[in-house]
Order: structure tokens, then sequence, then C-alpha cells
């Protein structure tokens, strides 16, 4: 028995090998109670054994042959791209923010009242998207200028 057999598995590694069974089951390679045994088994799982024991009659899926070896590198990899990523709302500057929260505050004043009118024929609230497309074009070029800067000069904000 190899020393891999007895080292202890970790949940995501039970969650892997459920994935495995789940595809398994998919593909009609166990049937429903065997699926369920094996399921109980692969979260009663302790060792590497315990899991690898679950596989023995089954080949080796697109889903086992896909996953990632090291999950958790793979996720750190994934959140230091998003995280790279500019984000557009934390770098406005202050007074677009204020203008944005009084642009909002007054569409919805607007639609109030306009709901609030029996008689209104026409959806006069629509005129509010004219400051609201300037705004937004507004926030974008400013966003433009302040990522710029940044990949140009990351030092200054």
């Amino acid at each position: 028995m190899s020393a891999r057999q007895e080292i202890r598995v970790s949940d995501g590694e039970r969650q892997a090998a459920v994935d495995r069974l789940r595809a398994a089951l998919d593909e009609g390679r166990l049937d429903l109670l065997e699926y369920d045994r094996r399921l109980l088994l692969a979260y009663q799982a302790v060792t590497y054994g315990d899991l690898d024991q679950l596989f023995v009659d089954l080949p080796v899926t697109a889903l086992a042959r896909t996953a990632p070896s090291e999950p958790r590198q793979a996720v750190e990899a994934a959140a230091a791209r998003l995280l790279s990523r500019p984000v557009p709302v934390p770098n406005l500057p202050l007074i677009l923010k204020i203008l944005w929260i009084n642009w909002v505050v007054v569409v919805v004043i607007n639609l109030t009242v306009w709901l609030a009118v029996p008689e209104a024929d026409y959806f006069w609230p629509a005129w509010m998207a004219v400051p609201g497309v300037l705004l937004l074009g507004a926030s974008a070029g400013v966003n433009a200028v302040r990522n710029r800067r940044l990949v140009i000069d990351p030092g200054t904000r």
C-alpha cells in the first residue's frame, strides 16, 4: 500500500469524488442504488484509499481528467485576475458619486409623481434619461483617464 493511500482527504476532494460519481451516473455506468451507496461512502471517506475504492471499476471520465490538480491555485489565479481589473465605481471622484445619487433620487421622484397622476398621457420621466446618459459619459471618461494613468504610473492616484 502506498503512502498516498493513507493520507487524509479534504472536503474539496470528497466533493470532486461526488462529482465524478455523478458523471458516472449520468453516463449510465452506475444505477441509482449503486450511486447512492457510493455517494454515502464518498462522504464518509477519510483517506485517499477510501476514495480510490469507489472508482476501481470505473474508467477515468472527462470530468476527472479536466479537474485541476491544484484547485486552490486555480481559484487564487482566478481571484487575482478579477482583482487586477479596474473597478469603475470606487474609482469615481466623490462629486460624480454624489451626482449619481442625486440623479437616482430625482428619477424615483419623477416616476412616483407620474404614477400618482391618473391622467398622465405622456411618459415625461423619460426625459431623465438625457442627464443620465450625460452622467454616464462623464463617469466613463473620468474612469478611462484614471485607468490610463494607473497603467502608465501605478504610483500616482
